[in-house]
């Protein structure tokens, strides 16, 4: 366990956020290792693997839904000093994760035929993404055990031990990538198939890496098979601060498949370009995203030590570094975006579709770096429903308005890619006036508690 009540705000949130931003960077080279051998195979692959591929962010917000509330309720309780509490969330976290892996199992065997069928723009692209999704949920619903454990890490200050895994993970995929897509040295490729097939391998490796250090290293909180058992008083809170933000990122799955449908009458190529381009702006958000799954740890302890203070400091640290960080991968995405999709696109329309994505996306990312920050606030404090409702303005100002536009004569691509751009800068005003109000409502009575004298001043 390592307290974040004490010292500087901004060192804690780079400390964190260094060993996250790696573990985060090689968890994704898996993705792009995948995308590239996909890619020799043709577009109507790369299209059905990223439309496919949509479809872990169901998993990712029921995970979410398991590590915010995971970290949050950990968090408070290393800065209250209450390890038995940390402990118990800690278990019921983890029995939780595995009723989730039984319901993403079940729910991928109905749900992958129906969904390819209504996202991909053809037989050829449908039948890929299918391909894909089965092969690739085994280990979709493993990352719900990963997520328990991965969060119970970070609420506990502690983020070294995850990185490790996750590159032990992307070894194990970089391996298995060419040999089970590409056929190198069996002569038998499996194509689509092999690539959900070595991810769930990789998965599944993580999952007993981590769960080896738990049992053997891990000591402030600890397995206890007997502490599994579901405890409705634990899972409540739990799920009050963990469905929310599950509910965000199902949001972003929605958004995501509404801007798949909206452009499948462009074909595959279209469908291709939008899929790689998504990619390569997630893995350039990296280095944002690690300091958003910081800032909630940071915060949530200080926010369990009654250091309000110390919360609206995590809140100004956090902002200024995302929007730094994505000032500079705006700045890159828009001056070589050719350059940062090329090597996923052979084929030449399908790379102009990219580019064209990546260079006019690239003028929200630090209205989108101000979101995340605000959004790790939310998270910290215990009540991540201002993040959904946030998420949620941005859907209904896309949805509505790209609708109507895909009935007009001329539509074309540039259209939803600048009318995205419009609804996030909506969104970071919603999310700005949203956490200044909970800043104001959650605080109080630590700014009354510190005028008292009852809580120490900062270290």
């Amino acid at each position: 366990m390592k307290d974040l009540t004490q010292g500087s705000i901004r060192g804690h949130i780079l400390a964190m956020a260094a060993p996250i931003a790696v573990g985060m960077l090689v968890q994704t080279l898996y993705f792009l290792v995948d995308l590239y051998f996909v890619s020799r195979i043709g577009s109507a692959a790369i299209a059905g693997v990223s439309a496919g591929g949509n479809a872990v962010m169901i998993v990712i917000a029921l995970t979410q839904m398991l590590s915010v509330g995971t970290v949050a309720l950990i968090s408070h309780a290393v800065g209250a000093k209450d390890q038995p509490r940390a402990n118990l969330v800690f278990n019921q976290s983890l029995g939780l994760a595995l009723a989730c892996t039984l319901f993403a199992l079940g729910l991928g065997m109905v749900g992958i035929d129906p969904y390819m069928r209504t996202l991909g723009a053809g037989d050829a692209i449908a039948e890929a993404g299918r391909s894909y999704l089965w092969w690739y949920l085994p280990g979709l619903a493993l990352q719900f055990p990963m997520a328990a454990m991965g969060s119970a890490m970070r609420g506990t200050g502690i983020a070294m031990p995850g990185m490790v895994v996750q590159v032990a993970t992307v070894l194990v995929n970089i391996v298995l990538a060419p040999v089970l897509i590409a056929g190198w040295g069996t002569g038998h490729p499996m194509g689509v198939m092999g690539a959900g097939l070595a991810s769930s391998l990789a998965v599944a490796v993580g999952v007993l890496l981590m769960i080896g250090y738990f049992v053997k290293l891990e000591s402030y909180v600890a397995l206890d098979v007997k502490a599994l058992w579901p405890r409705w008083a634990v899972w409540r809170p739990l799920l009050q601060i963990g469905v929310p933000a599950g509910g965000e990122f199902f949001l972003m799955f929605v958004y995501t498949s509404a801007i798949y449908w909206l452009i499948r009458g462009f074909g595959p190529e279209a469908q291709a370009g939008f899929g790689i381009g998504m990619r390569v702006m997630q893995a350039a958000f990296l280095p944002a995203m690690a300091i958003a799954f910081a800032v909630p740890a940071v915060a949530g302890q200080n926010f369990g030590a009654r250091r309000a203070d110390r919360v609206r400091d995590t809140l100004k640290q956090g902002i200024v570094l995302e929007c730094s960080i994505m000032l500079m991968l705006a700045v890159l995405c828009h001056l070589l975006p050719q350059q940062m999709v090329g090597a996923f696109a052979s084929d030449p329309a399908v790379a102009a579709v990219g580019a064209d994505f990546l260079t006019v996306v690239s003028t929200n990312f630090v209205a989108m770096g101000f979101v995340f920050a605000c959004s790790g606030i939310f998270q910290a404090m215990g009540n991540t429903w201002p993040g959904m409702a946030s998420t949620a303005s941005r859907l209904v100002t896309f949805i509505v308005p790209a609708v109507w536009l895909s009935q007009q004569p001329g539509f074309a691509l540039w259209h939803v890619w600048y009318l995205s751009v419009a609804t996030v800068l909506l969104q970071a005003v919603v999310s700005g006036l949203l956490v200044r109000w909970q800043l104001r409502k959650h605080l109080a009575s630590f700014d009354t508690l510190r005028s008292e004298g009852t809580v120490p001043a900062a270290g």
